[in-house]
């Protein structure tokens, strides 16, 4: 059972381009818009010192967080932990926030998955869930990496060849239309809902 085509809205664009908070901003009009929506899921954020990034975070929807990835963990379990870049992944910390938020219920409204990528898909339970949530019906909002060189890390390239996915690629200039656009969609489906 396939999602039904224009479910799935898959924000893309380069690291820092505002993926995340455009997000939660389209997150904040519709509860505003509707106030009684059931949505579930997850957004990652920078943790910074000063002005270096040294990690990510993992948000839930009703304000939990934890750690996602760390570039100043040196506990005796990080050195066993899979590695993106210079970030060592803590995946017992990021399945325990965002598996939960990925269960489909019967009246999940939205499911926010930020973000598709590279670390979140080292956890190997956390891409069978996307698909499950995919599978379900329920409209998602995500987001997912550019291709680096080309090529996609081949979980993306699940979701974003999808026939039911659109993808937006944000860049400075249209980071508001498509804000609009994503939300004016949204509203549009969960009309229908």
């Amino acid at each position: 059972m396939a999602a039904a085509p224009g479910k799935c809205f898959l924000v893309t664009g380069s690291p820092g381009v505002g993926k995340t908070t455009l997000i939660i901003k389209v997150l904040e009009c519709l509860r505003t818009s509707h106030p009684n929506l059931k949505v579930q899921g997850f957004y990652t954020r920078e943790i910074k010192e000063g002005s270096e990034r040294v990690g990510f975070e993992v948000v839930t929807l009703d304000g939990r967080r934890g750690p996602l990835a760390s570039t100043t963990n040196s506990s005796p379990e990080s050195f066993r932990w899979p590695t993106v870049g210079k970030y060592k992944v803590d995946l017992a910390s990021f399945e325990s926030l965002a598996l939960p938020e990925l269960q489909v219920k019967e009246d999940t409204d939205l499911f926010v998955i930020d973000e598709v990528g590279k670390m979140e898909l080292y956890s190997s339970s956390f891409f069978p869930a996307v698909l499950k949530v995919l599978e379900s019906n329920i409209p998602i909002l995500a987001s997912i990496p550019v291709p680096k060189a080309g090529r996609d890390v081949p979980g993306v390239a699940t979701l974003r060849n999808h026939p039911g996915a659109t993808v937006f690629t944000l860049n400075t200039g249209n980071r508001d239309a498509v804000k609009e656009r994503v939300y004016s969609l949204l509203v549009e489906l969960l009309q229908k809902h």
